[in-house]
């Protein structure tokens, strides 16, 4: 059965972006510390083998997707990523107002305007029987409160940003969770969760 799966790789205080998260700088100051487990952060590729051999997982569990839901703000920061996320896949982004003009050369991308939930039942339709990947901090924070996010695959990073954008700033009441896998290694600590619903 197919899930809608949060990814996110988070500060150990919490923190998904660091300050001065803008377009022209997407993710903030230092944002490439929270991904540098995945082995391909620096131009000298995986620094340790359980760097590289994590990373390829995560990135291949992500490719098995099939729709992808984000946030207007992560969106927006990287052009809608070229309208190709992963192997063209369907792109949905929640939101109030309508996309601006340079969503029209990207075809796979759909503004929707209705709604977390019609958002989310869009991205699943899309998917069929293959996951919905879920990115951005107010996307997911909505999606608990909709009660329309399965799981949460957070990467959590040792290190402590002290400032910038965090993962669950704004919820609205109390979320049980449940521990599903973790996957320990030197570089972060990977645990899945299923949202007690």
């Amino acid at each position: 059965m197919s899930a809608s799966v949060l990814y996110m790789s988070m500060s150990l205080d919490g923190y998904i972006a660091g300050p001065n998260d803008r377009p022209g700088n997407p993710g903030g100051d230092d944002f490439m510390r929270l991904h540098e487990w995945y082995g391909f952060a620096s131009e000298a590729g995986p620094t340790t083998e359980s760097e590289s051999e994590t990373g390829k997982h995560f990135l291949d569990e992500g490719r098995m997707t099939g729709a992808l839901l984000a946030g207007r703000n992560t969106v927006e920061q990287v052009d809608h990523w070229g309208g190709d996320h992963h192997d063209g896949v369907p792109i949905f982004v929640p939101s109030h107002r309508p996309p601006g003009p340079s969503v029209a050369m990207y075809p796979s991308v759909t503004y929707v305007t209705d709604g977390i939930a019609s958002a989310m039942a869009q991205a699943r339709a899309a998917a069929g029987d293959r996951n919905v990947l879920v990115h951005g901090a107010y996307t997911a924070q909505t999606a608990l409160e909709a009660g329309v996010l399965d799981e949460l695959q957070i990467h959590q990073i040792p290190v402590l940003f002290g400032q910038g954008r965090r993962l669950f700033d704004m919820l609205p009441a109390r979320v049980e969770l449940e521990i599903v896998r973790v996957i320990d290694t030197p570089e972060a600590t990977h645990i899945r969760y299923r949202v007690r619903h």
